[in-house]
């Protein structure tokens, strides 16, 4: 069958919007109709890889209902509700890129990043999507499959916050903001949050931020010693700067000698701009911190659910973290708008 798809053709950023040809499921993979895409800043980073292979399909995130399933998929059935995402319900170590088969555009092969989502009908493999029910299937469910499971993810399942402890998040786009709403969630004492457009830090305290800095105008670590007599207990970079690596592991309280002398732990959610960065030894050795990563901390089955739960009970207001919606022919200006700032929580894509 034909569907609209989004299409990266060369290495230049601006995709056209055109009918690709989507053959039926084999093995395993699932045919899938969709009611929204999210709108993610991972996609930027690909568009601008001249190593992913050409052309190029994009997105991770979506809501949608099944079409067709492969003789090998045993999880979902058609007519089923579903989010798509970028986690594997079943966890393996590192990460397994399948291979598109079965969408071309114009007889060629089509390529993507484990799935692809900026398409009015998807194909991917059953292990990249999560059932839920149909009351769920909202158009603003779609940015579970990313922004909410690696934000949230990694204050819950990374950090395991627990009450009274102090939360920083710098950068707070739609991954920063679901961090600071679990914190919130999880009742920790203080959640700060660090940017440098004031807008956002606003925008953030309708999610739970206690205090925000915007990290031009104040030294953002002083400000976060002065908050917490000394550093917090977990600090998080939804950016992945060098500069913001370095200064949520300074933001986090020292410890020391001992065998409970332990000092605050710094977690790394945004993509890195660069695999090469210097950190200060001494900070892990002698004040007994932790440097960790978190790559969609979640229990897909379990943890989908329990955001949409909390969503529909009033208390993780998704809805609220999209701030803006495009249709799929408007790709170029709503990417152009993320890429310069504009977009103050997530923007994602109604079909």
């Amino acid at each position: 069958m034909k569907s609209l798809s989004a299409i990266q053709i060369d290495n230049k950023p601006e995709l056209i919007v055109d009918e690709i040809d989507i053959a039926d499921p084999i093995e395993n993979q699932v045919m899938i109709k969709l009611i929204s895409s999210g709108i993610c800043h991972s996609q930027l980073h690909q568009m601008n890889d001249a190593n992913l292979p050409k052309p190029f399909l994009l997105g991770h995130e979506a809501t949608g209902i099944v079409m067709k399933t492969g003789p090998k998929c045993d999880y979902v059935k058609e007519g089923d509700y579903v989010i798509a995402t970028w986690v594997r319900r079943t966890p393996i170590e590192g990460r397994y890129l399948p291979e598109l088969k079965g969408v071309s555009y114009q007889e060629k092969k089509l390529n993507c990043r484990i799935t692809f989502t900026w398409s009015e009908v998807i194909m991917c493999e059953d292990e990249y999507i999560v059932k839920i029910p149909k009351k769920y299937a909202t158009p603003e469910s779609c940015i579970v499959g990313c922004s909410i499971l690696t934000g949230a993810g990694a204050v819950k399942n990374t950090a395991k916050v627990n009450p009274g402890e102090t939360v920083a998040v710098y950068g707070v786009g739609g991954i920063g903001l679901a961090a600071v709403k679990m914190a919130s969630l999880l009742k920790a004492s203080k959640v700060i949050a660090i940017d440098i457009d004031n807008e956002k830090l606003e925008f953030s305290k309708k999610f739970g931020a206690t205090h925000t800095i915007n990290s031009i105008e104040n030294d953002s670590i002083n400000e976060i010693y002065d908050l917490t007599n000394g550093g917090v207990d977990y600090a998080f970079d939804a950016i992945g700067k060098e500069v913001t690596m370095n200064q949520i592991f300074e933001a986090t309280k020292k410890g020391g000698s001992g065998a409970d002398n332990i000092g605050g732990i710094s977690i790394l959610i945004g993509i890195p701009e660069s695999s090469n960065i210097s950190i200060d030894a001494n900070q892990i050795l002698l004040n007994q911190k932790t440097f960790k990563g978190s790559l969609g901390a979640t229990y897909p089955e379990e943890d989908f659910i329990y955001f949409l739960d909390m969503y529909h009970k009033g208390e993780f207001p998704i809805d609220k973290m999209i701030s803006e919606s495009f249709k799929l022919p408007d790709i170029n200006s709503a990417c152009h708008k993320l890429e310069s700032g504009k977009i103050t929580g997530r923007s994602i894509i109604k079909f």
